[in-house]
């Protein structure tokens, strides 16, 4: 299916038959882990009564699943996240189309020398980033981080200090009119910072002036298949009253 739609003067047709899914699915089996969380759990319903179990020889298969939004899987986080204030990402995040923009960057290892790294740490700085925003004109940013190796869809990430970003590389994502920021890693901002969460503030902008519109989307993965470039957006959500919730991110192409 061809939709034509507009994108600021001109019309662009997207090619929705061939969506691009870079989410990672909850699975008891396996699947990407972060923040010291259990894998999820999907088990069925139990009792003296009934089993929710047709295997086990029940009518139906019926199953309670636990999980926690920010450490299993691919998951999309409003303000909420950092915030007093309750918000919630079924309350914040209306729009659900975005024009994005696909870009793969190599971490640099830090000297030590920028605050809030430590030398050593992989890091993702606003000079690596700069280039490859040139000319955007979308608001939504994808971050594919190198080398994209298949195993991230399955690695357990606590205790690992994973990649993450400098404040000035979220700064550059902000001017580059970024509302909208997915990335292949368990967060923006370092595993252990003492609480700082310096990234998720300066892009929230809080406590200061709380910008409510602006979503966080991590634990992606995007095929090497896929290439750089411009995409059309879906993101796609459970409705949970939450600060954050499993999603969906789909890329379609257009031209």
């Amino acid at each position: 299916m061809i939709a034509t739609i507009k994108k600021g003067d001109r019309e662009v047709k997207v090619d929705l038959s061939n969506p691009i899914d870079i989410s990672l699915p909850l699975s008891s089996n396996a699947g990407a882990i972060a923040w010291y969380v259990d894998p999820v759990s999907i088990e069925p319903v139990m009792t003296e009564r009934f089993t929710g179990s047709v295997k086990l020889g029940g009518s139906v298969n019926f199953r309670n699943i636990k999980f926690n939004p920010h450490g299993n899987g691919t998951h999309t986080e409003c303000v909420g996240h950092i915030s007093h204030e309750d918000y919630s990402i079924n309350q914040t995040l209306k729009n659900y189309f975005h024009w994005a923009r696909l870009v793969s960057v190599e971490p640099e290892i830090a000297d030590g020398s920028i605050e809030g790294t430590s030398e050593g740490d992989r890091i993702i700085t606003a000079n690596l980033l700069k280039k490859k925003l040139k000319g955007f004109d979308g608001n939504a940013l994808v971050l594919r981080t190198l080398p994209n190796e298949s195993l991230k869809k399955n690695t357990n990430y606590s205790n690992s200090n994973p990649t993450y970003l400098t404040t000035d590389a979220i700064q550059a994502i902000l001017d580059a009119g970024v509302d909208h920021f997915l990335l292949d890693l368990p967060s923006v901002d370092r595993e252990e910072d003492g609480g700082a969460l310096a990234a998720h503030h300066l892009f929230w902008n809080y406590p200061s002036k709380p910008n409510l519109e602006r979503t966080i989307t991590e634990l992606i993965f995007v095929p090497d298949e896929v290439k750089d470039g411009e995409y059309l957006l879906e993101i796609q959500f459970a409705p949970f009253e939450n600060d954050a919730s499993p999603s969906r991110p789909v890329l379609y192409s257009f031209s």
